[in-house]
C-alpha cells in the first residue's frame, strides 16, 4: 500500500492485514501500556479542512504511542487549491513531512495530494468517503463476535459517506449488507454497481423500511441526518427521516445479539435515542476508541513498513 484514498482500492489482503497489525499494537499497549517506538523522528502532517474531535485526537495520539509527532495544520494555513494549489501543497509536505492526513470536504483534493506526494496521503474523511471509519467499524464487529465472514450490518439514515464506505468494508470482508434510508436519500444506483462489481458476491440490499433491515442484523448501524456542511437542510430533513431514529422499539425488532454503533458526534433524541445511546448493546465509545488503534494500525503499514 502507498496510500489510504478509498477502501476500494484496497485488496482484502491489505485490509486484513491492516486489522492484524492494529490488533497487535493495541494488545501490546493495552498490556504494557506502550508501543515499540517504530516511528520515532518521523512526521505526520495533518491538515483540517473540517473540524473533528476523533480524528484529530487519533492521529496525535497514535503518531505519539508509535513515537512520532502530529503536525496539525489548520484550514487557514495550507487552503488547498485557494491559497495553494493542492499539487504544491503536496510535494512541500512530502519534502519534510514522513506522511500526510486530510480531512477535505471535496474527495479530488484527497487524490489530488495523493497524486503528487512522495510519501502516504491518508484520507481522514472526505464527503465521498470515510475509509478510516469504516475499518475502526470493522475491528469492532470483529473483536466483538470474533468473525466478520456472514455478519449483517443494517445501516439506518441517509446514504451518505459513512455508508458508502461501510458497505465497501462489508463488500470486502464478505459482510451482508443493507442500508435503509428515506426515498431521496439511497445511495447512488451508480455507487452500489461499483461496489458490487468490486465484490460482485457481496449481498447488498436497500429499503426504505427500517424494521425489515434490522430484523436478522447483528449489527445496527446509523450517523447523523445532517452532516458538517448541510445546516441549511436540516429543517427539510428531520420530517424525511422520521422513523429512522434507532430507538427502544427498533432495537427490538433486531436479534437480541445485536449491537449499536454510531460513528459520532450523535444527535440523540434524533438518529438514535438517550436510551439506546446508553444500553447495553451500545458499542458506541468502544467503536470510537477504535479509531485511535485503527490509525495506529495504518500508520505503522504506511509510515513504517510493518
Amino acid at each position: 500500500m502507498t496510500h489510504f484514498t478509498s477502501l476500494s482500492d484496497c485488496s482484502t489482503d491489505d485490509l486484513r492485514h491492516l486489522l492484524d497489525v492494529s490488533g497487535r499494537l493495541k494488545k501490546q499497549h493495552k498490556s504494557t501500556g506502550r508501543n515499540d517506538p517504530i516511528l520515532a523522528g518521523k512526521t505526520l502532517a495533518m491538515i483540517f479542512e473540517k473540524p473533528s474531535l476523533r480524528t484529530r485526537v487519533s492521529f496525535a495520539v497514535a503518531m505519539t504511542h508509535l513515537g512520532g509527532e502530529g503536525l496539525l495544520l489548520r484550514n487557514e494555513e495550507v487552503g488547498l487549491d485557494v491559497r495553494e494549489p493542492g499539487e504544491d501543497v503536496a510535494r512541500v509536505l512530502s519534502g519534510m513531512c514522513d506522511g500526510i492526513m486530510a480531512r477535505t470536504f471535496e474527495h479530488e483534493k484527497i487524490l489530488k495530494l495523493a497524486k503528487y506526494a512522495t510519501v502516504p496521503v491518508i484520507n481522514g474523511l472526505t464527503d465521498y468517503s470515510h475509509p478510516c471509519q469504516a475499518m475502526a467499524d470493522v475491528m469492532t464487529i470483529e473483536e466483538h463476535f470474533g468473525s466478520l465472514k456472514g455478519r449483517t450490518v443494517a445501516f439506518i439514515g441517509d446514504g451518505n459517506n459513512v455508508a458508502r464506505s461501510l458497505a465497501t468494508a462489508c463488500g470486502k470482508f464478505d459482510m451482508r449488507f443493507i442500508v435503509a434510508t428515506p426515498p431521496g436519500y439511497q445511495l447512488d444506483s451508480a455507487e452500489v454497481d461499483r461496489i458490487m462489481t468490486q465484490v460482485p458476491e457481496m449481498d447488498f440490499e436497500t429499503t426504505d423500511d427500517p424494521a425489515e433491515a434490522v430484523r436478522d442484523a447483528d449489527v445496527l448501524y446509523t450517523d447523523t441526518w445532517v452532516s458538517m456542511g448541510q445546516e441549511a437542510e436540516k429543517q427539510k430533513r428531520l420530517p424525511e427521516f422520521a422513523g429512522f431514529c434507532i430507538d427502544e422499539a427498533l432495537l427490538a425488532k433486531a436479534p437480541k445479539h445485536a449491537i449499536v454503533l454510531h460513528c459520532l458526534p450523535a444527535y440523540r433524541g434524533l438518529e438514535i435515542s438517550d436510551a439506546v445511546m446508553e444500553g447495553p448493546q451500545s458499542k458506541v465509545f468502544a467503536e470510537a476508541e477504535n479509531r485511535l488503534h485503527f490509525q495506529k494500525g495504518l500508520l505503522a503499514v504506511l509510515m513504517g513498513k510493518m
